[in-house]
């Protein structure tokens, strides 16, 4: 495992996984007591030390952690919020790392549930904080990646209503951790633009255009959108490639194509074909058959 240099966050994840388990104990051991009250002969009225059970205590709702997932997960798919959130924030606290995770995006996108960006930032954190130390196995690396990006986000902007403070150092290095040891197009393009702005790091031209050549050629749309607006201005200490820069940017649009949020991507795009002459557009078709012919 690859260590990470980054200030980790303290969450109170442990003692809220030994609560959880140790409740659930004491639930399960009342529930037996209580069939065996039922099963096994009355005891006689005067028998010392006979005590009634506590109609009160709680019961077990899930068999464990990963049968909570499960109804959880049905129960989300089933349009059924409420009931698919206590079964999540079961599984969550018993460790399974795909409920952290479906709780965080859900309250992040305020699916179901009413958007809460503290508690979308603590439930990624919490992920965070398990893989910086745990091997992911390699059905969750792309989860615990986007965890990482996640937070990332989080901590580049802040979000005042959230009370999360801008931390643009935390948010490189959880970028670059991901980036370099998950391999994320996403980690690479926001590590890029970070490089490129001079934020949380030294500005660095090099190392920016590097990471975000690195995401558009694995099929980020907004790395390649950024990167063929900067060859095809010659921006960021680039020579102008006016063809290729077009070509990037046409890829990204077919990429973003019905996505409201990337309408800025069509936007570089139709700026760039305007003022591209019909050298420029020829020779930028030329080089996307290439390109799309050399990716299959």
């Amino acid at each position: 495992m690859i260590g990470f240099s980054g200030r980790m966050f303290s969450t109170g994840a442990a003692r809220g996984k030994n609560g959880a388990a140790l409740g659930a104990c004491l639930a399960a051991a009342s529930f037996s007591l209580l069939v065996l009250g039922f099963a096994l002969p009355a005891p006689a009225l005067d028998a010392s030390g006979a005590r009634a059970p506590d109609a009160s205590a709680p019961l077990p709702m899930f068999k464990n952690p990963r049968a909570a997932l499960r109804a959880g997960l049905e129960s989300y798919h089933a349009g059924d919020a409420a009931s698919s959130i206590e079964a999540l924030r079961f599984a969550a606290d018993g460790g399974e790392s795909l409920a952290l995770w479906k709780l965080a995006r859900m309250y992040a996108d305020g699916d179901g549930v009413a958007r809460d960006d503290a508690k979308a930032f603590d439930y990624f954190s919490r992920i965070v904080e398990r893989f910086t130390d745990e091997e992911p196995e390699p059905g969750e690396r792309s989860m615990a990646s986007s965890a990482f990006v996640a937070v990332g986000l989080y901590l580049r902007d802040g979000v005042a209503i959230a009370k999360i403070e801008p931390d643009a150092e935390r948010a490189f290095d959880l970028f670059r951790y991901a980036a370099t040891y998950f391999r994320s197009a996403d980690a690479q393009f926001n590590l890029a633009r970070m490089y490129l702005d001079g934020t949380g790091a030294p500005r660095d031209l090099r190392q920016g255009l590097n990471w975000l050549d690195l995401a558009a050629r694995k099929g980020h749309p907004q790395a390649q959108a950024t990167l063929g607006r900067l060859m095809f201005n010659g921006e960021s200490g680039l020579a102008a490639q006016r063809a290729r820069g077009l070509m990037y940017l046409t890829l990204a649009r077919d990429s973003a194509a019905g996505s409201g949020a990337n309408r800025w991507i069509s936007d570089l795009h139709a700026k760039a074909l305007s003022a591209a002459s019909d050298a420029d557009r020829k020779a930028a078709v030329a080089l996307l058959e290439d390109y799309l012919r050399r990716r299959d």
